[in-house]
């Protein structure tokens, strides 16, 4: 019934969708098995994509091929670019989208990836000989071969949902548990551990009143996620989300169902995430504050269905229903359904190669919350890699890692196998140290070309980025060469608030002044409208970025070729570091589990001290 294949991937949600589509498009034969076909993709949580650090990522995912980026933009209702009032490093796309087209959107282009096979079935084993995956068991008895086997199984291992005192077994809400898997990977020596998340209740958007609320319209201007093509929407016709705030009395009312809370009983073990904290855990941790906000987020085009972001909570049907009341805007709200917690199974990430592979067993690759991550962004840039690399690993070609200093996806996993998680971890900018270079504009410039080089970027991807380059250089060129008189620029630098020239000056200096926009210095100079205005607006952003940064981004770059230095002294594999003892406890115990392959991963190690670094570059030589 099934031919062998090269890759199985366990799981169809963010991380096993673009698993299967990276390995299918580089050219495995892939078989995507999931316990619902009608779930493929589905946005479990929130109905959006992007935001602090997770845009970057999309944008990320986009450049190096991946088609997470595609479908938020033909599936979006509304875009908006955080952080605009600060530096390009901490812009961050973010779009709101319809729930059910984005996942028919998603399953459509795995439909019409040549190489992606379907079959609905729950995996209960992996089949192991001589320490490599070989393939996998499913529920029905089949028994399905491969060269590797990638799982992505969400909250599904061994998941229980919590709401009050009730709790039962589930992946998802209305979905069953997916059980052995965890069982076989602890008898082989795998250590596992459990975490929680939760959700919010929906609410129906008719019994709402908006004229409480303060209204979030989208941007005047849609950027989107994706290089290949631009949002089909039109700003004026995005979907406006709403704002409103919690209170005392929905504080005094949620606090009196805290004696039925799992959470505060000690029904729930896991640790939940710390950026994302239920409304109880918030008002527990938070107790000076006397509101919090709620964000009202529609769901689609064409469903009155809300999603209450900011009000996650386990707490009894009842009191989730009489707190919501007390917020303004929901005295007569209707709950579609409650909101609840999950529990699940994962497994340190310390336990990972930087491929995403197992130490353990080969050919074996975890990707998404498996790996005690949280966010669609995080599990579907995982997905990418660990598709990538199964692929590579199946055609005897070295695997693809990224650095830090290449990609919010290169921080994520190597936050991951350094240092791991025993909460559930969330991407920021403040995690990167090198988010100069690392923005949301300029991920394509970082990425397709190492993406095209595995094949998987298309030609498509790689003309365009080559064009871009070129308008970018000819831009700037014209900006250092061109002067510009007083006469020509003085009305727009006075519109301003910039003080006008007294006599010619480059281009490029005058954009160097603080409040300048290149968009429309071109739009109100006649000499650089005649030479530059026919470009493209997002290249002459990304002109703009490079002329005002330039200064920051080389001291970025010369920090980064300092640090290179340690990433390039490898430690011999299998290195006895107990003869070292000059090591700390500490660091040893790290080093022997962890079993970094340079000095550069070694001192990134949690736990791990300069000292026990220096010691580790002595005896090597240094």
């Amino acid at each position: 019934m099934f031919k062998n294949y090269d890759i199985i991937v366990v799981g169809a949600g963010h991380a096993g969708c673009e698993a299967a589509a990276a390995a299918a498009n580089m050219g495995s034969k892939v078989l995507l098995i999931t316990m619902n076909m009608q779930t493929i993709a589905q946005m479990s949580c929130n109905p959006a994509m992007g935001g602090i650090a997770k845009g970057q990522i999309v944008k990320e995912i986009d450049a190096m091929g991946g088609y997470s980026g595609i479908v938020t933009d033909k599936s979006m209702i509304q875009f908006r670019m955080l952080n605009r009032s600060k530096g390009p490093a901490m812009w961050s796309p973010r779009a709101q989208n319809d729930r059910m087209l984005f996942a028919t959107t998603w399953r459509e282009m795995l439909e019409n990836t040549p190489n992606v096979d379907f079959y609905q079935d729950t995996v209960k084993e992996i089949i192991i000989k001589d320490k490599k995956a070989v393939g996998v068991v499913t529920s029905l008895g089949h028994r399905i071969e491969s060269k590797s086997v990638i799982l992505t199984n969400g909250t599904f291992l061994n998941g229980v949902i919590h709401i009050g005192e009730k709790n039962f077994g589930g992946g998802r809400v209305a979905e069953k548990a997916a059980t052995g898997i965890t069982e076989q990977l602890v008898s082989l020596g795998f250590e596992s551990d459990r975490l929680k998340t939760g959700t919010p209740p929906r609410v129906d958007g008719r019994s709402l009143d908006y004229s409480k609320m303060e209204e979030q319209k989208g941007d005047d201007e849609i950027v989107g996620f994706s290089y290949l093509s631009p949002a089909p929407i039109k700003p004026s016709q995005q979907k406006s989300c709403w704002i409103t705030y919690t209170n005392q009395e929905v504080h005094d009312i949620l606090k009196e169902g805290f004696d039925s809370s799992p959470m505060f009983k000690g029904r729930i073990q896991g640790t939940g995430p710390r950026y994302c904290p239920s409304i109880e855990d918030k008002i527990n941790r938070f107790a000076e504050r006397d509101r919090h906000q709620i964000f009202v987020e529609p769901e689609g085009w064409n469903t009155i269905e809300i999603y209450v972001n900011g009000f996650s909570t386990s707490l009894s049907e009842e009191t989730q229903y009489q707190a919501l009341k007390k917020i303004p805007g929901f005295e007569n709200c209707k709950i579609f359904r409650p909101g609840y917690a999950i529990e699940y199974d994962y497994f340190p990430p310390t336990q990972l190669q930087f491929s995403l592979e197992t130490k353990l067993i080969q050919n074996l690759f975890f990707a998404g919350q498996i790996n005690g991550t949280t966010g669609y962004e995080e599990a579907a840039c995982q997905g990418l890699m660990a598709g990538i690399n199964a692929h590579q690993k199946s055609i005897g070609q070295e695997p693809v890692v990224l650095k830090r200093s290449e990609a919010y996806i290169g921080v994520l996993i190597d936050d991951l196998i350094n240092k791991g998680t025993d909460e559930p971890y969330r991407m920021f900018t403040s995690r990167a140290e090198f988010r100069t270079l690392l923005r949301q504009d300029n991920a394509d410039m970082r990425l397709t070309e190492i993406s095209y080089k595995i094949g998987l970027a298309s030609q498509e991807r790689m003309d365009r980025l080559q064009e871009k380059k070129r308008k970018v250089d000819t831009i700037k060129t014209i900006l250092h060469q061109t002067n510009i008189e007083p006469i020509d620029i003085n009305e727009y630098l006075i519109s301003a608030h910039s003080s006008p020239l007294v006599t010619k000056q480059r281009a490029a200096q005058i954009l160097l002044r603080p409040g300048i926009d290149l968009k429309l210095m071109v739009k109100e100079t006649p000499v650089l409208n005649s030479m530059l205005g026919e470009f493209e607006a997002d290249v002459l952003e990304q002109a703009e970025i490079q002329i005002k940064y330039d200064t920051y981004i080389e001291k970025e770059r010369e920090l980064v070729e300092k640090m290179s230095q340690l990433e390039n002294l490898l430690i011999p594999e299998n290195f006895n570091y107990t003869k070292l003892v000059s090591l700390s406890t500490e660091a040893k115990q790290k080093f022997i589990k962890i079993q970094p392959r340079t000095l550069g991963q070694a001192s990134r190690i949690s736990g791990v001290n300069p000292s026990d670094v220096q010691i580790l570059m002595l005896y090597m030589g240094r």
